[in-house]
């Protein structure tokens, strides 16, 4: 019997316990608005990666050659902006077409 009342009366551990609860929760917070934040800024750069992309201008065009015997006509291709792509491209905006946040339907009928 005496040692169930040193067992029933003994604190100590309930301190270092309740401590390890409190950081543990602080720790798992920070970690879940830190993740949230690296994938916003991960979706971020893989849209401007994106527009840099859509911005390379692949139009080409070489004028007929002629030669002693033979000659080819010319070709041109003309690389025209999709329907999606902005004019302009700033740091503070979100990458065109890509949305990160989709806002929720209503429920019900």
């Amino acid at each position: 019997m005496n040692m169930l009342n040193k067992f029933w009366n003994d604190e100590a551990g309930f301190v270092v316990s309740s401590e390890l609860v409190l950081i543990g929760t602080i720790l798992v917070l920070g970690v879940v608005v830190g993740l949230a934040t690296v994938r916003d800024q991960v979706v971020q750069e893989l849209g401007d990666l994106a527009l840099a992309i859509s911005n390379i201008n692949q139009s080409y065009s070489f004028s007929g050659v002629t030669g002693h015997t033979s000659s080819t006509a010319g070709s041109m291709f003309e690389d025209l902006t999709d329907f999606c792509d902005p004019t302009t491209d700033t740091a503070d905006e979100e990458p065109a077409c890509i949305f990160v946040q989709i806002d929720p339907e209503p429920e019900g009928p």
